[in-house]
């Protein structure tokens, strides 16, 4: 081996033995902290206190239906809005009807009471027939009324909403002969949000 090569080995070894004794002599402090995250979805979980709003027979033209429900936000969200849609079947019991018996059954209102304001009515619905309403979808907790008495827009969590609803059959002061005896099954779908 020539000297040149010797030399170069011995430095490399040099340079090898410092680094590794150098590098056994750095001492430091450390310390590790883990942090754990979740991520929970909130739950909406609207209900309607009674289920069955309404439950009649015997009506004749003119008459008319008062109830009281809730609207009951059992969820850990606030709901936003809720959505009423309108959807109803009419059972026609002697196959003679020349109309809808949904044009002559009529919403009178439908109030929040928990969004009034004093003398001032929250009405949902102000007099629309179940026909008209298959085409809205108003929302059950807007305040439409101004003040700031009672409680805003929307339904907070572990809060109900008292709802006040009127049913009319209208008199039309004609001939409605046609629905003796016919059913309508209303459906009321809450939609929250």
């Amino acid at each position: 081996m020539s000297i040149r090569k010797k030399l170069g080995t011995g430095f490399a070894a040099a340079a090898l033995g410092i680094s590794l004794v150098s590098g056994g002599t750095f001492a430091y402090f450390s310390d590790t902290e883990e942090s754990e995250n979740t991520f929970a979805a909130g739950t909406l979980d609207l209900s309607v206190d009674p289920e069955v709003i309404i439950n009649v027979d015997n009506l004749r033209p003119g008459d008319w239906e008062f109830r009281t429900f809730y609207l009951e936000n059992n969820g850990s969200l606030d709901i936003t809005e809720v959505l009423l849609n309108t959807s109803y079947e009419v059972v026609d019991a002697e196959g003679d009807n020349t109309d809808d018996f949904g044009k002559h059954i009529r919403v009178n209102f439908l109030e929040n009471y928990d969004k009034s304001e004093g003398d001032r009515f929250n009405d949902i619905i102000y007099s629309t027939t179940l026909y008209e309403l298959q085409d809205m979808a108003p929302d059950a907790v807007a305040k439409n009324v101004l003040g700031f008495e009672n409680e805003q827009s929307g339904l907070e969590a572990g809060t109900s909403d008292t709802m006040y609803v009127q049913f009319e059959f209208v008199d039309n002061e004609e001939n409605q002969n046609q629905f003796q005896g016919d059913a309508l099954t209303l459906n009321w779908s809450f939609e929250a949000r």
